[in-house]
């Protein structure tokens, strides 16, 4: 469940023009007009479709839920899934259709995703035979974030099929509620649970070594060269509550404050300001990991609560469970429970 550190997005959060593009084209199935969509903000048809345009998270946010109001329909998310085109990620779709295999390309989509957003982050997990790729919020999406989030997951699994010509068996898992629409979209996420403890595709790990009808490695080559550039270019490493995160990874999340201010060349009140300055605490991030952690663990059946426990810095059992219940609004047996039937071992159907 949301965990309380989502900030607001600021005129530095932007996305790439051809999202709004797409959304203009979708709401033209209503006969709503890119003036009537566009008509509360200065943008134009025009702008969005020169190259390198890019716009205000916020502004993105907006368009989509005006166009839920302009169009009467509140399941765009699904729409917006199903048109979903590898070059409308420009560079980055360029080198996920040129990988190798399943893998590179969902690899090349964690380490790149932030050129295209900083709303998100992805998450590739590999736990024995199941897989999941975990969609990891960072900023708040207001009445836009279902379209987000369902867009993303299914035009994750139609990009999938049209790369591959393979069909894909999975489960999508979401942090929202179910949404009152979803019964008119099951046949595109048949199966998709919703209430869970994040949102993630899970699917069945002998797929990463699926190889892509498109493959090609010096294509892939140049392509990601651009991807590092735009990377620099615009400087999305400098994001202090990324920073903290990934320190947290590396040298576990029970590190203090004063380790991971270290790490990164920081005193520890200069740390505490620069998170502020973005609405976030160190305590809060320590909790994102910490509950991360704490499902890729579960999700391991050898692994029990005390070495969980143990791995992620809580003095007893107790104090982890009621932490994972704070976090997920369930028990870790619980939690384990519910992936019965999810992790399916290898050449299986997940269901």
């Amino acid at each position: 469940m949301a965990t309380g550190v989502l900030r607001a997005p600021t005129e530095r959060d932007t996305v790439p023009g051809s999202y709004a593009l797409e959304l203009l084209r979708l709401v033209a199935r209503w006969d709503v007009s890119a003036e009537d969509l566009l008509a509360a903000t200065p943008l134009s048809e025009a702008r969005l479709e020169e190259p390198e345009a890019r716009i205000p998270l916020a502004t993105m946010n907006a368009l989509v839920a005006r166009a839920k109001t302009l169009t009467g329909e509140p399941g765009l998310g699904f729409y917006l899934g199903m048109q979903k085109r590898i070059s409308m990620y420009g560079y980055l779709g360029f080198a996920m259709m040129s990988a190798a295999t399943v893998r590179e390309c969902l690899e090349l989509a964690v380490q790149f995703t932030p050129i295209l957003t900083s709303a998100l982050t992805l998450r590739l997990q590999v736990e024995g035979a199941a897989a999941a790729l975990v969609i990891e919020r960072q900023l708040d999406m207001g009445d836009a974030g279902d379209a987000a989030d369902l867009s993303l997951v299914v035009g994750l699994s139609h990009l999938g099929v049209a790369l591959t010509g393979r069909d894909f068996s999975g489960v999508a898992e979401f942090e929202m509620p179910e949404p009152e629409y979803y019964p008119r979209f099951s046949h595109l996420l048949p199966g998709a649970r919703f209430g869970q403890a994040s949102t993630r595709v899970v699917f069945d790990a002998a797929s990463l070594d699926f190889p892509l009808a498109t493959a090609d490695r010096a294509a892939m080559r140049l392509a990601r060269a651009e991807c590092e550039g735009a990377f620099a270019a615009l400087e999305f490493d400098s994001n202090i509550g990324g920073r903290v995160r990934r320190a947290l990874r590396a040298r576990g999340t029970h590190g203090g404050l004063e380790g991971v201010a270290a790490d990164l060349g920081l005193s520890p009140r200069t740390l505490s300001r620069r998170l502020a300055e973005q609405g976030l605490s160190f305590s809060d991030l320590v909790d994102v990991e910490r509950r991360q952690q704490a499902m890729a663990l579960l999700s391991r059946p050898q692994v029990s609560l005390d070495d969980v426990s143990d791995r992620l810095g809580y003095s007893t059992v107790p104090n982890f469970v009621r932490a994972f219940r704070r976090w997920t609004g369930t028990t870790p047996g619980a939690y384990r429970r519910s992936l019965r039937g999810t992790l399916a071992p290898s050449g299986q159907t997940l269901t």
